[in-house]
């Protein structure tokens, strides 16, 4: 069987299976239970199901050595089974794994010796590459079949996506059971989404936060946004000027760029800003910073100064919930539109970007501040 076929036929038989598992092995049940459900850290279930997927298709190679760098027999290439097939594949079911390879992560990037036991990789946590491996010495060692295993871990990952969906449909229920009440005020809004954005891993959200500001008011406005960048592309990959970009109506001219911080902006970060707007094609009129920390008037200051110094660029450093606020005062009408854009930016991102658990969290906190308990 081709790539694509050994995980058609490993998708229908775990879905045939998807209540009980066909493991006899509680140990081995338990490290497969684990390395699916780590949810810091996705490389591993990804790894274990290209090399599985590569001891598979070819059953001459050695599930422990998915590196053409690594000398002896047996070796192949993980990450092209993965890049080529598991995205694919993953995307296809909505399974609850990162979109991009694992094998690209520090810890398994320019490895040249085969995945043993007695090899510990660098990475955490620690536990999830151990079990890891250990799967893949289960395999070698004959004590379980490939294809045994990755109906089991597929089985798993559907379970998996089935939870999510059940819980995001019981938050989504009870959003609009809620949804008689009076809208929120412009000052519950700022506060929902402040506590939003104090939970943990909250890194993407402040670009959210302005991205659906002028997602909401783009019928009042003759600007609006460009697609937002991926969370992990940085800005030299992407072309881009900044984490959120908007143009006018009908010309692709960048008139504000927005660059989101969680952290003080330092003149270090103005200076790179001003060799951002020296090599754009056309003029830029604001190019703002957006922090969720304090603001250094001696940097703010400086940002200022590059006005006639960029020919008309403004340089300025806005505060992120400073920014939400005066927008819902200033667009008062809108502001339930607002929060149903902030949700839906919220929702659309990948859980590399935006966790479940971060999703789930917003979904909670307004459906408590719209019942006002």
């Amino acid at each position: 069987m081709t790539p694509d076929e050994i995980l058609l036929d490993s998708y229908h038989r775990a879905l045939s299976t998807l209540d009980a598992t066909v493991i006899a092995d509680a140990d081995i049940r338990e490290r497969v239970d684990y390395v699916c459900r780590c949810m810091s850290n996705r490389a591993g279930v990804r790894l274990l199901m290209a090399c599985l997927l590569g001891k598979l298709h070819d059953p001459k190679v050695d599930v422990r050595m998915p590196y053409t760098e690594i000398e002896g027999e047996g070796k192949f290439s993980g990450r092209t089974y993965d890049e080529r097939y598991l995205t694919k594949f993953i995307n296809e079911y909505r399974l609850p794994l990162n979109t991009t390879t694992a094998f690209l992560t520090p810890t398994l990037r320019n490895i040249n010796h085969s995945l043993t036991v007695d090899r510990e990789l660098v990475g955490r946590p620690r536990d999830l590459y151990r079990k890891t491996i250990h799967l893949l010495e289960d395999v070698a060692e004959n004590r379980i079949a490939a294809d045994v295993l990755l109906v089991e871990t597929v089985r798993v990952l559907l379970q998996m996506r089935n939870e999510k969906q059940a819980r995001m449909t019981s938050l989504m229920n009870a959003l609009e059971h809620t949804g008689d009440a009076l809208p929120l005020s412009s000052e519950a809004i700022v506060t929902l989404v402040s506590q939003h954005l104090a939970c943990k891993n909250a890194s993407r959200l402040p670009v959210l936060i302005v991205a659906a500001a002028y997602e909401a008011a783009e019928p009042f406005l003759a600007e609006k946004v460009l697609n937002l960048n991926p969370h992990n592309a940085a800005d030299l990959q992407t072309g881009s000027l900044g984490d959120v970009e908007i143009h006018l109506v009908g010309d692709d001219a960048i008139v504000t760029a927005y660059e989101m911080k969680k952290k003080r902006i330092t003149q270090e970060d103005v200076d790179a800003a001003v060799v951002k707007i020296a090599k754009a094609s056309k003029r830029i009129h604001n190019y703002l910073f957006v922090t969720t920390d304090a603001i250094d008037p001696v940097v703010m200051q400086y940002a200022a100064s590059f006005y006639e110094k960029t020919d008309g660029t403004e340089i300025a450093i806005l505060d992120c919930i400073g920014f939400l606020r005066h927008f819902l005062h200033l667009f008062h009408r809108i502001r339930s539109e607002y929060l149903g854009a902030y949700q839906a930016l919220v929702l659309r991102e990948p859980d590399s970007a935006v966790s479940q658990t971060l999703k789930e969290a917003f979904l909670a906190l307004r459906q408590v501040a719209e019942s006002g308990e």
